[in-house]
């Protein structure tokens, strides 16, 4: 199922469900159902509302830079087992917001993530770490600027819920890895003293397809 239509149907639950949270809205009692772990077999699809991908890099040992790209699409897929599966997300890099407009229209420009010739960036992993039934780890590779580096994105929150709002499975967490920048070609600012490692932070939420 397209993830944008996806993407459309949760918007349009949560913006029904607006007023009634405005006064007093009891959940259904869908949502305090656990949903167990992943399915096996099962493919779901990103929810680009819930997924999102966070950068934090040192500003000369004082404070943090941070930003936020959004996601374009995504699937993951569980195999047979339930002990692993596939992961494939595309980033939109052109998205990327920091919360301050100049600097945004500098991370854009060819100083750092040029996208004007590359907008989007990809992460994609044929393995799942288990750790029983929550997602441990995912080994993968991320391509930035048409270069692919092996990274490892570790699970630091993982659940599984049954959505009141669509009542489908809904699987996800948060995840971190740190990485450095010049990996990928990124080396504006690092002769006067910006720094080299940036660690992300990664939600992804996604929905089980299969009724």
């Amino acid at each position: 199922m397209n993830p944008l239509l996806f993407a459309a149907v949760l918007s349009a639950a949560a913006l029904a469900g607006a007023p009634a949270m405005a006064q007093d809205y009891t959940a259904p009692p869908v949502a305090v159902k656990p949903a167990g772990g992943p399915v096996k077999n099962a493919s779901y699809v990103v929810d680009p509302t819930h997924t999102f991908v966070m950068y934090e890099m040192g500003h000369y040992g004082t404070t943090t830079n941070r930003g936020r790209f959004s996601t374009k699409d995504g699937t993951v897929k569980i195999d047979g087992t339930g002990s692993s599966g596939a992961v494939d997300i595309t980033m939109d890099i052109s998205s990327i917001n920091t919360g301050v407009d100049l600097l945004n229209r500098h991370v854009q420009s060819k100083d750092f993530f040029n996208v004007a010739e590359f907008p989007t960036g990809r992460f994609v992993a044929d393995r799942i770490d288990f750790s029983g039934d929550k997602v441990a780890d995912v080994p993968g590779t991320l391509t930035l600027m048409g270069q692919t580096r092996p990274v490892t994105l570790k699970a630091v929150r993982f659940n599984c819920y049954l959505s009141p709002l669509i009542n489908r499975q809904v699987c996800g967490g948060d995840f971190e890895t740190t990485v450095e920048r010049s990996d990928w070609g990124i080396t504006w600012g690092l002769n006067f003293g910006f720094e080299n490692k940036v660690k992300l932070l990664v939600q992804v939420e996604a929905v089980n397809i299969q009724p």
